[in-house]
């Protein structure tokens, strides 16, 4: 058993501060910021070895990256904006994860199997990413509320559509109704274990007034949740946003002290940032140290190219089912909804726990070249993007917390 790497931990926070402030100073995405850091240690000589896993991106930064993303939510817009959130989430993952598949099987050979775990597990907008990004560039509130609010619904659609997906691959239950009734209890499930467990953990907050133990409690119900959930065989992502969409609004109707929401939100934002930062970090020392050769890249050029016509399909036609309606979504934010369907981390869990398909080692390969892509393209280009088109709100406060907030 090697020792814990507390130096290299300690390392990387120091990276991360000096890339917040850079970022924050020069307006770049913070994201981005931190996969580039990540991608110039990979090349130091003796770097570190701290690769990726499913296990690290699920167990440990995945539950409090949405959980955070989830408390901030206020359920009353984010309920007016379901039709559309829930069709993108839906269908739009759906028609993505189809051009996808269909682009591999056809133009580079894979097998329908593996072709469709690619185009599922690469189909949705990642809230890792996303997200952070968002945060970062402060966009207008209701455009805001859109992506994240998508980012974080497509993420529990794809999580669920790809563990029936590999539970097929892996012979289990190949018949349409295992199919369809392990595709309702990863959705459901999850969903009634996120719930459950907030309700919990706000019964025993509503009994203390100490600040110090509704962080805790909160922690628990993050965590808790997910990895129950993920235990029992359900989305642990669909757990962790339920338990944070209602510990954020059940939570502030003073079940938690006042005291206690300023001391939680500051805590929540201090360990979304701790998780990010590893997160890009992560990703960019693990894309540094990649072997590609010219099969390779040209693999990835046509996934890349696919993954953005699916978004394009995806977005635009389905945005204009809502014209004319009081849902209409204008197309300056089409345009970012496309643009900004940024990938990441979790794309990387579910290439990393795909079950033994012949394309497995490629679409490992291919996702992570994908992801930097999206960061290193997609991601530099979005605050030009957002300038250009006029929604930039311009003010430091984040305009997606919720209205029940109290003043910070």
């Amino acid at each position: 058993m090697g020792e814990f790497p507390f130096a290299t931990i300690g390392l990387l926070l120091l990276v991360a501060c000096l890339i917040a402030m850079l970022t924050r100073r020069f307006g770049w995405p913070y994201s981005v910021g931190l996969a580039a850091a990540g991608v110039g240690i990979a090349y130091l000589p003796n770097a570190p070895a701290l690769p990726l896993s499913r296990d690290l991106i699920f167990n440990i930064f995945l539950p409090p990256l949405v959980f955070e993303a989830a408390l901030k939510l206020d359920w009353k817009p984010f309920r007016r904006e379901l039709p559309v959130t829930l069709l993108l989430a839906f269908v739009g993952v759906g028609i993505a994860a189809a051009v996808v598949a269909a682009g591999m099987h056809w133009l580079v050979g894979w097998g329908w199997m593996g072709a469709a775990l690619f185009g599922v597990l690469i189909a949705a907008t990642d809230p890792v990413s996303v997200i952070a990004s968002f945060r970062e560039l402060k966009v207008e509130p209701r455009l805001s509320l859109l992506v994240e609010s998508e980012s974080l619904l497509n993420d529990g659609v794809v999580a669920v559509c790809f563990v029936v997906l590999a539970g097929l691959a892996a012979g289990a239950g190949s018949s349409i109704s295992s199919a369809g009734l392990s595709f309702l209890w990863t959705m459901g499930g999850g969903i009634l274990i996120g719930g459950a467990m907030a309700g919990i953990v706000l019964l025993i907050a509503g009994r203390t007034e100490d600040h110090l133990v509704e962080i805790t409690l909160t922690t628990i119900a993050a965590y808790g949740s997910f990895l129950l959930a993920e235990e029992l065989h359900a989305s642990g992502v669909l757990a962790s946003m339920t338990a944070g969409l209602v510990v954020g609004n059940l939570g502030w109707s003073g079940i938690i002290s006042r005291t206690g929401r300023e001391h939680l939100l500051d805590a929540w934002d201090f360990f979304a940032f701790l998780a990010n930062s590893f997160v890009f970090i992560l990703i960019g020392m693990n894309v540094g140290t990649m072997s590609l050769n010219s099969l390779a890249i040209s693999i990835a050029g046509i996934a890349i190219i696919l993954v953005l016509l699916g978004r394009i399909l995806a977005v635009y036609p389905l945005s204009a089912l809502f014209r004319g309606s009081k849902l209409a979504v204008p197309g300056r934010y089409q345009h970012i909804l496309f643009w900004g369907g940024l990938r990441g981390a979790l794309a990387l869990a579910l290439a990393l726990a795909l079950p033994p398909v012949e394309e497995r080692s490629a679409i490992i390969l291919i996702t992570f070249i994908v992801v930097a892509f999206s960061l290193f393209v997609q991601g530099l280009t979005m605050p030009t993007l957002v300038r250009r088109l006029g929604i930039d709100c311009g003010v430091d406060e984040q305009p997606r917390v919720a209205a029940s907030e109290p003043p910070r």
